[in-house]
């Protein structure tokens, strides 16, 4: 390796690392992705012929984003993910023109990808999923953590986990399922992820009283009401700092699995594997009582 190439690995590097602090006061899930992005988008362009392995923002063009995005279609990552780089590459540039002077022009001006389609306007920002998980593990409970992976990563209705019964939950160290749907007698049986079957198996396995009809306990009455669960959510936002706050004030339950469907449309379900999984109806690809 040239003395060249040394300096040129040592001045990307020294600008991620003032773009890292440019980046300073976003949730630490989002700075994460976006330091990610721009890792892979230097690496590509460094790639690219006539740049001799090296990286300069100069190379940032509006051609050059554009062909880093036709990469990336190519390699069949989605629109959605595609946008989200966009925004990114555009982040970076504000950093590169603002606060380092190496750019003159952001070269995503100009670039116009399709509208990212949605099947639900609950789609929560990376913001504010990060926020509320890092909020729920700072509770440091196992109940809400299973109560908050229920919603997150199953899905699930209020009235779903308040009235889960544990006859119908089926849940071991491996695998588990559920069989849920209190509400308007739309029972379905659903499989769980690890994501959600691990922390409600370690509140089962904490609790004990396998004997108890419903799943999630309350001191008050014999099951935690859809209320608790409402007032549980509501004190977990509570723990927020001042700055994280107004990112996460007017969510509710409700949003996590609004936030499911669409995580769940993003991974390649189908419209109809969404409503099934969820205890929807379907009418004219769309879905209907969403929810």
């Amino acid at each position: 390796m040239t003395t060249s190439e040394d300096d040129a690995i040592y001045e990307a590097r020294a600008l991620l690392g003032e773009y890292e602090q440019f980046l300073s006061g976003k949730a630490q899930g989002t700075m994460d992705a976006y330091l990610r992005t721009v890792r892979h988008l230097i690496g590509w362009v460094a790639q690219r012929i006539g740049n001799e392995g090296q990286f300069q923002p100069a190379q940032l063009t509006q051609m050059t984003v554009e062909l880093y995005l036709a990469h990336l279609e190519q390699e069949g990552l989605s629109l959605n993910h595609r946008a989200r780089v966009k925004s990114t590459i555009s982040n970076f540039a504000n950093f590169l023109i603002e606060e380092k002077g190496l750019l003159q022009r952001n070269p995503t001006r100009g670039i116009n990808l399709p509208p990212v389609p949605q099947i639900a306007s609950g789609e929560l920002s990376e913001d504010q999923r990060n926020i509320l998980g890092s909020l729920v593990e700072q509770e440091g409970n196992r109940r809400g953590a299973a109560l908050f992976a229920l919603g997150y990563w199953a899905g699930c209705r209020v009235s779903d986990v308040s009235w889960l019964q544990m006859v119908h939950t089926h849940v071991g160290p491996q695998e588990g399922w559920l069989h849920v749907g209190y509400k308007g007698s739309k029972w379905r049986d659903i499989a769980l992820m690890d994501e959600a079957r691990k922390p409600l198996y370690a509140y089962l396995q904490a609790t004990g009283d396998t004997g108890r009809t419903y799943a999630f306990l309350s001191q008050r009455s014999e099951r935690l009401t859809e209320e608790a669960i409402h007032y549980w959510f509501r004190k977990v936002k509570a723990l927020a700092t001042k700055a994280q706050f107004p990112v996460i004030q007017h969510l509710t339950f409700h949003d996590l699995r609004q936030d499911f469907a669409y995580r769940a449309r993003e991974a390649g379900w189908s419209i109809e594997e969404v409503a099934n999984y969820l205890g929807l109806a379907t009418k004219k690809g769309a879905l209907s009582t969403f929810l």
